[in-house]
């Protein structure tokens, strides 16, 4: 097997303090655990499988990663159904037809089915989807894999090779190797379990819901006009929203639109009244709303 050439290192993952600082300085408030895991990541060529509640951050951790060493961002969304043509590549079956034609129509001088068979099925025919594409490109890359866990169990399969030894086969032209290792990182909402197979490969980083300090410093650095007051105060509302049965809790993504939608109303307190005229950004059902305004003390507002 041809070895994988040098692994190229950007200078922010030079250490965990730097990774910390790096995500930072693209307003990624990243935990010593988070910062160490990625760093690890980028040092061993390991892939992350990266857990958690949606809405935590670990798709934006990816895009901050790139962001942040200026590499370029690679991105498969996974979804039921999805298979090689769309995750590791197809022929361009439109381009072979046109040559197939252009060769009959050349008469006695067109090739043998052979020769032409080697023609069509040759990289000029070749259409690279995004893992191909990853270990492919000659420049460091990060490979964002995300919602992993909505693939089917026998689609897994293919992702195991890349993972592995960084190399896609192909029956027409043979195994392709990568130029680079590729930065890593799968998420998975935990919405089924994982194959082992999958878990082996990767690191394991689990990324929760952050605590109330945390999350009021987040606010803050993406909402920076917002009044450090209202900050608390939601924050602490959105926790306790979070112990509730509810049947989708909010994300932090949906903090930060409820902080951006009282910053332009312009309102500096959340009272009963507030609560009642916004929960619908915080919450995106009705039994939800009905259940956090009984429990929060606002009667939703009418519909």
């Amino acid at each position: 097997m041809r070895a994988i050439s040098t692994r190229s290192v950007p200078d922010s993952f030079a250490s965990v303090e730097d990774v910390k600082a790096a995500l930072r300085s693209v307003d990624y408030l990243a935990s010593d655990q988070i910062a160490g895991v990625l760093y690890l990541g980028a040092q061993l060529g390991k892939p992350i499988l990266v857990e958690g509640p949606a809405g935590t951050g670990k798709t934006e951790l990816a895009k901050s990663a790139a962001r942040m060493s200026g590499m370029r961002l690679i991105r498969l969304q996974c979804y039921e159904g999805l298979d090689e043509a769309k995750a590791l590549y197809e022929w361009n079956y439109k381009k072979q037809l046109l040559r197939i034609q252009a060769d009959r129509t050349a008469g006695d001088s067109s090739p043998a089915w052979a020769e032409l068979e080697s023609n069509i099925f040759s990289e000029d025919f070749l259409l690279t989807r995004p893992l191909l594409e990853a270990i492919r490109s000659t420049e460091p890359v990060v490979l964002l894999i995300d919602e992993v866990d909505r693939l089917d169990v026998e689609t897994e399969a293919l992702l195991l090779e890349v993972l592995s030894d960084y190399q896609v086969s192909i029956p027409e032209l043979g195994t392709m190797q990568a130029n680079q290792v590729p930065l890593v990182l799968l998420t998975s909402n935990n919405s089924r379990e994982l194959s082992e197979a999958l878990k082996r490969r990767c690191l394991y980083l689990h990324i929760d819901y952050p605590t109330v300090e945390r999350e009021r410093e987040i606010v803050l650095t993406k909402v920076p006009s917002l009044d450090s007051h209202l900050a608390e105060q939601l924050v602490r509302v959105v926790k306790s929203l979070r112990t509730l049965d509810l049947k989708k809790r909010p994300s932090v993504s949906e903090t930060l639109d409820w902080a951006r939608t009282l910053l332009l109303l312009g309102k500096a307190e959340v009272d009963a009244e507030v609560l009642r005229d916004t929960l619908h950004v915080l919450l995106k059902y009705q039994v939800d709303i009905e259940k956090a305004a009984k429990e929060l003390g606002a009667a939703p507002a009418a519909g």
